[in-house]
Formats: structure tokens, C-alpha cells, sequence
């Protein structure tokens, strides 16, 4: 009889954990939904402090407001951690233009790509070379290349579903472009935007000189991708046609900004780490809403829904808004040496960077034991249309911290809008849903809690 009482005990404590968990994340999406902080706190952030590019004053002023809200959400901790980070200025707006063999001139929009020199007050005027990857430069080599401008105009591959593998697959010649055209004696490098959209659009993006002198670094910026499509079509027609651009940005020294942290301390192991993450920066055009405004509140709403709904972790909850991902990633780089320096325990690194989206899962990089706990948990995302489980890369953030036995996570929304907004002057407040960035808080809360919950 005892043995029965508590094969039945057992079982209805099972049955009672099991519908617990699902219960606490239905409440989870429920205040999130209903009550949720994130639209407006990204409302804010967008359009009352706007464009955040590392070492700027409206990235100063992120910082602080990171903090206030944080502070405001009676965390048991919330500090600043100071980093060092680059100070590009973009200066004012860039100027080009086609010249066809004729001397007519026909207007086309860049914007300078992020860590590039400047061109000489006068701008730069040369022949084009149009190129599709570094195998075209080496084929033309230093005698069809010296002086001119290379322009490269690989689109993104448009019948990949993942638009985040189509953007990998062509974001080397933004990256590395003035590097290998410099190799040739090139005057300066146009690169096409970074979308899938046909627009007048410019895209911004990191790019860099790696070991080049500063004497022999070549200005280089992007091209709409409705420019770079009538600049292929004008080349095909008069080889003779020339391209100016005039661009003003600068290079400055390193300056000290921080990263933001708030903790709630775990009731059971206060010094193991569940964080939840975006990054603070965003490039200049627009307002960074999507890229990566939405992260940075989705992240906040985390620790407010835990703090709402009076759940007490078992571990260390963290929110940390990064600074400098998108030029020097050194905010994220710092983070995580301080935390070894500490012998700090991170256990599961959540990171929101892909836009605000309606999400659809996550990515893991993790062990394969750790993915089937996971995929358990499945039935329980269900009703939310959470269906999207893999493991693979996860953010650049979360990145440094990942060691053999630790995860870290990516948030996934759809990805089919990503790249029309991406590093563009269309990243703004009004390009995000408040129900979609919503679902995003609440599918990252709840894998928090279930982590918390049944550890790694």
C-alpha cells in the first residue's frame, strides 16, 4: 500500500511540474502581451535618443537610459561596465554621381561603410571596374585595376530562404573589398548594398583596412542597390563612363563608453549566469529599431516579466545591452574578460540580434545532450507557433563566452524583411510590430525560465 501511495504521489507531481511549466509560460506570453514594456521602451530608445554609433553623444545618451530603466525595475543590481571603443564619424552626407561618355551626370546614393577614410576634399573621379568576387580582381591583376574604382556587385541569392546565409554569402566585399582592391593600386571601392530589396536605399556596414599603411587606404563606401543595378546597365552600354564620390567621414581616437547590466540574483546558484542580451550601438542612417533596438528591449522585458510574475530564478538572471557590435564588438569582448577574470560561471548566453520580427525559434550551440532536453520542451512552445529548433551559430555577443559546456542561443525571428531595413535609413520605430517584437520578449523569457528551470 505505502508503494503504491508513492508510485501515485510521484506521478502526480510529475503531472503537476509538467503543467506548471506550461502554465508559467502561457502567464509569461500573457503579461507580455497584455502588459509588456518592450514597444515602449523601444519607442523611446528610437525615436527620443535615435542613431547609436559607438563614441557618439546619442550612444552616451543610450547608456544612461539603459541604466534609468534598469534602475526603475528594482533589479538587485545594475551597473556600468566600462570598454574602450572606436569614434568614426560619418560627417556630412556623401555625394556621387555617374558621368557617361557624353557629360551627363546622373545622380546615385551611397553612404561611406563603416572605418573608411575619407576621400580628398575634392572627391575621387576614375573609371569602374565592375567585379562579382576577389577571383575577378585577380584575373584582371594591377594593369586593368590601378586607378580605378572597383565595383563590386554581388547580390545577396535570392532563392536562399535563410536571408542570413544569403548576406554571409556576399558580406566579404564590403568587408574585405578596400583590402584586396588596394592589393591593385585601386582609386576607391563602391560595394552594392547588403539587401535583397531593389531601392535607393544605401546600406551601412563595418569594413576594414587590416595591416594596410594609412598612406595606401582607399576610400570605400555602398551604392543602393537600384544605383548599383543602373551603374552595371550604364557599364555594359560606355566603357567609358567615370564615377565620383565625395565622402567627409573621419577616424578618431578610442573613446570609453559601457556596457549596461542589471542582474536578478539566483535564490539556488547566485554565482551561475543565465544573460540575456542585444547590442547597445547601431549604425547612423536611421534609428537602429530592428538592428538592434528590438534586442536590447526584448532583453529588458526578460528580467521585467520575471519580476511582474514574481519568479524567483534559480540562478543569476542577466540582461546586458553590449556596446560596439557593430564596429569592434569590444563591448562583447570585454564582457566576457571580466567574467573569466572573475571565474564566472555563464551557463546559457541568450542573444536577441536578428530584428524584431515574429519569431519562429531559436538556434543552440550546445551539446547534443543538451539539444534533446531541448527539443523536449517543444510541445510546450507549441501554442505560440515556436517551431524552428536547430542547433548552429547563435550571435556575436554571446559569442566570446561560449566554451565546451556551456550554450549559448540565438533568437530567430523570420528573416524574410531582416535585410530590407538592415544597417539602412528604413531601420526605424515604425518598421517594428508591437505584437510581433512582443512574442519575441516572451518566447525568450520562457526559454529563460525552462533553462532556470531544468538547468543545461
Amino acid at each position: 500500500m505505502k508503494k503504491i501511495i508513492v508510485l501515485i504521489a510521484l506521478s502526480l507531481s510529475c503531472h503537476v511540474f509538467g503543467q506548471t511549466d506550461a502554465e508559467m509560460v502561457k502567464e509569461i506570453y500573457k503579461s507580455a502581451l497584455l502588459e509588456g514594456k518592450s514597444y515602449n521602451w523601444l519607442e523611446t530608445l528610437s525615436l527620443d535618443i535615435g542613431g547609436r554609433l559607438s563614441g557618439s553623444l546619442n550612444a552616451e545618451r543610450a547608456v544612461d537610459w539603459g541604466k534609468e530603466e534598469l534602475d526603475e525595475l528594482g533589479l538587485d543590481k545594475v551597473w556600468l561596465q566600462p570598454v574602450m571603443v572606436p569614434k568614426w564619424v560619418r560627417g556630412a552626407k556623401e555625394f556621387a554621381y555617374i558621368r557617361a561618355g557624353s557629360g551627363k551626370t546622373t545622380d546615385v546614393n551611397i553612404c561611406a561603410l563603416g572605418g573608411s577614410v575619407a576621400t580628398n576634399p575634392l572627391g575621387v573621379t576614375a573609371a569602374v571596374v565592375e567585379v562579382k568576387n576577389f577571383d575577378d580582381l585577380k584575373a584582371l591583376g594591377e594593369a586593368g585595376i590601378k586607378g580605378k574604382i572597383v565595383f563590386y556587385n554581388r547580390p545577396m541569392q535570392a532563392d536562399l530562404i535563410n536571408t542570413f546565409d544569403a548576406y554571409g554569402g556576399c558580406v566579404d566585399q564590403r568587408y574585405m573589398g578596400a583590402v584586396e582592391a588596394a592589393k591593385y593600386g585601386a582609386g576607391g571601392v563602391i560595394v552594392r548594398s547588403m539587401t535583397l530589396n531593389i531601392d535607393d536605399l544605401p546600406h551601412a556596414g563595418s569594413m576594414t583596412y587590416g595591416d594596410l599603411p594609412v598612406s595606401e587606404r582607399i576610400p570605400s563606401a555602398a551604392i543602393s542597390t537600384k544605383g548599383a543595378n543602373l551603374l552595371s546597365s550604364m557599364l555594359k552600354l560606355d566603357k567609358t563612363l567615370t564615377f565620383y564620390f565625395k565622402q567627409n567621414c573621419k577616424q578618431f581616437a578610442d573613446v570609453k563608453t559601457y556596457n549596461v547590466i542589471g542582474e536578478i540574483t539566483g535564490s539556488q546558484y547566485p554565482d551561475e549566469y543565465i544573460i540575456v542580451g542585444g547590442h547597445l550601438d547601431s549604425w547612423d542612417l536611421g534609428d537602429g529599431s530592428h538592428d538592434d533596438g528590438a534586442g536590447i528591449v526584448q532583453s529588458m522585458e526578460v528580467l521585467r516579466l520575471f519580476k511582474t510574475l514574481k519568479i524567483k530564478p534559480k540562478h543569476s538572471i542577466r540582461v546586458v545591452m553590449f556596446m560596439n557590435e557593430e564596429n569592434g564588438l569590444r563591448g562583447a569582448t570585454e564582457y566576457a574578460k571580466v567574467a573569466t577574470a572573475k571565474g564566472e560561471k555563464h551557463v546559457v548566453s541568450l542573444e536577441s540580434d536578428s530584428g524584431g520580427f515574429t519569431p519562429r525559434g531559436f538556434s543552440f550551440d550546445c551539446s547534443d545532450a543538451t539539444f534533446n532536453k531541448v527539443l523536449s520542451w517543444k510541445p510546450i512552445f507549441k501554442p505560440y507557433l515556436i517551431h524552428y529548433f536547430e542547433q548552429g551559430g547563435t550571435g556575436a555577443d554571446v559569442g566570446p563566452l561560449k566554451t565546451a559546456d556551456n550554450v549559448t542561443v540565438g533568437l530567430r525571428p523570420d528573416s524574410q524583411r531582416y535585410f530590407d531595413h538592415h544597417h539602412a535609413a528604413n531601420d526605424t520605430f515604425d518598421a517594428v510590430n508591437k505584437r510581433e517584437l512582443e512574442l519575441g520578449a516572451a518566447s525568450m523569457a520562457s526559454l529563460v525560465y525552462l533553462f532556470d528551470i531544468h538547468g543545461i
